[in-house]
């Protein structure tokens, strides 16, 4: 049985991000391999203490300070690797890929997975980015296979034989029917529109904010996520909730985020920069109507051109939301995710391990 290690990800499970998730519906579905998951002590969870028989945790040291925990500890977790060496290093993002050519020069491959150009986000100051477009480089040229779950972005960084498209999944989901979590935040069923996702500036909520203030028919917004490193973020989206619509969940995961799929009007997803969103997977497979930001990460799915609107605009949201809001509510609609299964999607990995 192969040894893989995993390093670029927080962690799994009960660690908030897309990484993450990818991560944790990835590596559970592959049986017939080991792998060695190295996680960031600061970030584990209660949830995190759940095991997996093919999966091995190294929990090491890692702060909160952004720009240096993901260098820190993957510099640990290639230091980790030099003395238990793997058969493959499987690298999650660019940022950590930067450790791609000393891990070749430890006579080990490496598969990197490029999820997002985190160059292109707005918390990033201009030395952060002209370093994160450097670690591109260098992962794009030393890793033995790069996958990208974003065919755009993929096309951008120029054809490379190494190559491979692999998109995210989903597994099936069922319904819930339980009300519970909603009762606990007083949110009325069948009528919030839906956000999922860390509360960093790239996931553009400030627009779905201010596109609920503007209409009356909107009388409720519910945000499932928390801070990454500071509160600064969703202390703004708070002072820009005027007509108090808002209703903050924090991280919120299992059969909490199964019930507030299952009763919201729609998903709003305003992301000004994503890879190849998660949520976007799972709201479609609980039949949401969807409005997105129109950006190559959210196009890699095939929603209708109505479904989309202008990213960084709250004028074209608002125009969106009141269309959706005059429509009547239906069942759940029918979205094709054939090509979105993680059993398939571990299959196509484990070829290039």
């Amino acid at each position: 049985m192969k040894t893989i290690a995993v390093i670029g990800t927080r962690g799994f499970p009960g660690i908030q991000g897309g990484v993450e998730s990818h991560s944790y519906h990835l590596y559970t579905h592959m049986d017939d391999v080991k792998v060695r998951l190295y996680r960031r002590r600061a970030y584990l969870t209660e949830q995190s203490s759940q095991t997996f028989p093919n999966i091995e945790y190294i929990d090491l040291p890692s702060t909160r300070i952004k720009g240096f925990e993901a260098v820190w500890h993957t510099l640990l977790s290639v230091l980790h690797i030099l003395f238990h060496r793997p058969d493959v290093v499987h690298i999650h993002n660019i940022g950590p890929g930067m450790f791609a050519p000393l891990i070749r020069l430890m006579g080990l491959p490496v598969v990197l997975t490029y999820h997002s150009p985190n160059y292109e986000h707005a918390k990033w100051s201009a030395p952060a980015r002209w370093l994160l477009r450097q670690c591109e480089r260098l992962s794009l040229r030393y890793s033995n296979h790069v996958i990208f779950v974003n065919r755009y972005q993929m096309e951008k960084c120029g054809a490379l034989d190494k190559s491979v498209f692999i998109p995210n999944g989903i597994d099936p989901v069922t319904r819930s029917t339980s009300t519970t979590f909603l009762e606990q935040h007083d949110i009325a069923q069948g009528t919030y529109l839906l956000a999922v996702g860390r509360l960093t500036p790239e996931k553009g909520l400030e627009y779905l904010v201010q596109a609920a203030n503007r209409l009356p028919q909107v009388t409720q917004v519910v945000i499932a996520g928390a801070s990454d490193h500071d509160s600064s973020y969703r202390e703004q989206l708070e002072r820009l909730d005027v007509h108090h619509k808002v209703i903050f969940t924090g991280f919120t995961t299992g059969e909490d985020l199964r019930q507030l799929y299952s009763h919201a009007r729609a998903l709003v997803l305003p992301s000004v920069n994503e890879g190849f969103p998660m949520v976007l997977l799972e709201a479609m497979a609980y039949g949401l109507p969807i409005l997105c930001s129109d950006i190559p990460g959210t196009r890699q799915v095939d929603l209708p051109d109505q479904d989309y609107f202008n990213v960084c605009d709250t004028d074209s949201l608002c125009a969106a939301i009141t269309r959706l809001l005059d429509t009547p509510p239906t069942a759940p609609l029918n979205y094709d995710l054939e090509q979105y299964d993680w059993q398939a999607i571990a299959r196509q990995v484990r070829s290039l391990y």
